[in-house]
């Protein structure tokens, strides 16, 4: 494959806008290459602007779930663009929205639109904080919450491809107040409650982690949480902006059976927008201005376009709920061609992670916290992700980021892939 073009634009990139990207991880940094830029997508492809086709499996970090540019959300955003583009005054499609939300996941009784998965976690730990009139958190290592200044301790997600582990620029003070415990280690929870007793506001979770890899709860762990916030009056949060609406319609509520207090979701809740939200429990939502007392606000919070890209991608996924079977069978078969060449694999519905754990390729090694992902061989990922791209297969750039498959995944796609990987990963695993 020819990158002239991209080359070109990085190096332009470079001379205006930081690594020149505007997020960390899109820079390849960790892969040892140049990004390469996009020019269009269409269903499960990726056009560069040399004119390479890449399957993608990267589905703009999770958002994709019907694929690129499904003609019925291109065609609702398209006439809502033709009627304004921002008005700063209430819609009803804000309300539709709200509704399909609740709909889909009847926990959440309440909710807020707003325009970033930061926005949405950053508020419902301030609206848990207002509730509670307590002031500490608690979250996971390697569980990724936005880049918020309380929640960037031991972060997941491009903190763990760039090897940095907390974030220049956040003040002691707000570190202070954010408790880290091991993401399925019910005794690392435990001791931090009772050390801090009666002074933790929240528990914050990623349901199932997928800023670390993709790390599935321990049997029981999700429970165990649930039952001691309960306990102790603390409000467990489910970070959703990954798993809202992929692992299920409901997501991990429906997905786990576990129920949280306060939900954040991002990402396919927008349709490939940018839009957020965050509710739960009405009790606790009350608190929110101009209700209650936790002020939060945005010019473009439910702006019209990216709500109807919302609600016109739920109603597809409510009208077929057979979506979900579909990509849960695509990802498993991609989790066995990754297994049958010995690598370790973690998969929760149709997210997946391929790690390279020591020993790889002797089909040994497991991944359950923040630790064990650490644990993984770089450079061979490294090697594995740049064969796969010269055979036109896009993976996500770092071993600690998520494999997303999507409705437009054909069976026949798949299969390609599974070739491509036996043949990338020949001589990298010694057979």
């Amino acid at each position: 494959m020819n990158w002239d073009k991209s080359e070109k634009w990085y190096d332009r990139a470079q001379g205006l806008i930081p690594g020149g990207v505007n997020s960390p991880v899109r820079a390849f940094g960790a892969v040892g290459r140049h990004p390469f830029f996009v020019e269009k997508a269409q269903g499960a492809w990726l056009y560069d602007v040399d004119g390479n086709r890449y399957l993608d499996y990267v589905c703009s970090w999770g958002p994709g779930i019907l694929g690129h540019a499904h003609p019925r959300v291109v065609e609702a955003v398209q006439r809502v663009c033709a009627e304004g583009l921002t008005f700063g005054a209430p819609t009803a499609k804000e309300v539709e929205l709200a509704e399909l939300i609740h709909a889909c996941v009847p926990d959440v009784e309440m909710v807020r639109l707003v325009s970033s998965g930061t926005e949405a976690v950053m508020s419902a730990v301030r609206v848990a904080r207002g509730f509670t009139g307590r002031e500490k958190i608690i979250k996971f290592a390697g569980n990724y919450h936005g880049h918020s200044d309380g929640l960037l301790v031991k972060a997941g997600s491009g903190l763990m491809t760039q090897s940095v582990p907390d974030s220049a620029g956040v003040p002691a003070g707000y570190a202070a107040s954010t408790l880290t415990a091991v993401y399925n280690d019910e005794e690392s929870v435990r001791v931090l409650m009772e050390e801090n007793h009666g002074q933790v506001a929240a528990i914050v979770v990623e349901p199932v982690a997928a800023n670390m890899g993709v790390v599935p709860p321990k049997k029981g762990f999700l429970e165990f949480l649930r039952r001691i916030t309960k306990e102790q009056g603390v409000i467990l949060i489910f970070d959703e902006v990954i798993t809202g609406f992929r692992l299920a319609l409901g997501g991990a509520s429906q997905y786990t059976g576990v129920h949280a207090d306060l939900y954040t979701f991002g990402k396919i809740v927008g349709g490939g927008m940018p839009l957020a939200a965050y509710g739960g429990r009405r009790d606790i939502m009350s608190c929110v201005a101009p209700l209650g007392s936790v002020y939060q606000a945005g010019t473009l919070s439910g702006n019209p376009v990216a709500v109807a890209a919302g609600i016109e991608t739920l109603k597809i996924l409510m009208e077929d709920p057979g979506i979900y079977e579909r990509i849960d069978r695509r990802a498993q078969t991609l989790a066995e061609a990754f297994r049958n060449v010995g690598l370790t694999v973690n998969r929760a519905g149709s997210l997946l992670s391929a790690f390279f754990t020591p020993g790889f390729g002797k089909r040994e090694g497991w991944v359950e916290n923040y630790e064990d992902a650490c644990q993984c061989d770089r450079k061979a990922f490294a090697a594995y992700f740049n064969r796969m791209l010269e055979r036109g297969i896009y993976v996500a750039p770092s071993q600690f980021e998520a494999m997303f498959v999507s409705d437009a995944h054909a069976e026949e796609l798949i299969e390609r892939t599974c070739e491509a990987i036996r043949e990338a990963l020949f001589g990298i695993l010694g057979n």
